[in-house]
């Protein structure tokens, strides 16, 4: 999560935003490889064992997530208690996922961005007509292609990756990207998305989490420590706990009678 880094995503965004967007028959051609003219489909999609790879690459991805959200819901039961994971990787990664995969993608642009899927354009027997990646005003009514959700999913297993031991980063990070990018390929191969969806959202996955880190961890104006998520959840949820305890007859704090 180093500025080369920005440097580079920033750079692929702006190639690929630019050529696609002036040659937008690019990503027809791109979906055209995973297309049978003869039988009219993209058939990865009816292949059990390809469906059941997308599933369990959003499992392994939702799995990252986990620990955080367990931690996070525990410590809103007990905040008498330390949490069980570092309180900024608790931030990180789970503001990291609604922003990438949940806000941005879902709430934002596949709502009100209209444009359609491969497998329904006609130039893949469909019905509605092909718009390049810029354009909003598509045929599709909800939950569009541009950008792919699954794709930013995917991609966002470089927020765990980012958190490893630093002699374990760039593998991790290696495996993040392969693991975005043949996840990624699938949604292309079932007709799903478009490339300029799945990479673009690849981008902005990273852009988002390369700037929770820098804030979180890296700017001093802005990081804070584990201690200080600790301590603000504990103020947040200890009246309500309180309260539990009363109204089930025990005494919040109190040490036991001997």
């Amino acid at each position: 999560m180093n500025r080369t880094g920005l440097f580079i995503a920033l750079a692929l965004w702006l190639v690929i935003g630019v050529v696609f967007g002036l040659y937008p028959e690019l990503d027809l051609k791109l979906a055209a490889l995973f297309f049978d003219p003869e039988t009219k489909t993209f058939p990865l999609k009816l292949n059990g064992w390809a469906g059941f790879a997308r599933d369990a690459a959003m499992w392994v991805a939702w799995a990252f997530v986990l620990p955080a959200l367990i931690a996070l819901v525990v410590k809103m039961v007990r905040p008498d208690r330390p949490l069980m994971v570092s309180g900024r990787a608790i931030v990180f990664l789970l503001v990291t996922i609604i922003m990438s995969a949940g806000i941005l993608t879902n709430l934002a642009f596949k709502s009100y961005w209209g444009r359609p899927r491969p497998v329904v354009v006609t130039q893949f027997a469909g019905d509605q007509q092909f718009v390049p990646w810029w354009d909003p005003r598509g045929g599709c009514a909800r939950n569009c292609s541009f950008f792919s959700g699954e794709g930013a999913t995917a991609f966002w297993t470089l927020a765990p990756a980012a958190l490893a031991p630093p002699a374990w980063r760039p593998l991790a990070y290696a495996g993040a990207v392969v693991f975005g990018l043949v996840t990624s390929g699938l949604r292309m191969a079932f007709g799903g998305h478009f490339f300029t969806d799945v990479s673009i959202a690849g981008l902005v996955t990273f852009v988002v989490i390369w700037f929770a880190y820098a804030l979180i961890y890296r700017w001093p104006r802005t990081r804070f420590s584990d201690e200080a998520v600790d301590a603000a959840l504990t103020r947040l949820n200890m009246p309500a706990y309180r309260l539990r305890q009363r109204l089930f007859g025990r005494k919040t704090g109190a040490e036991p009678s001997v």
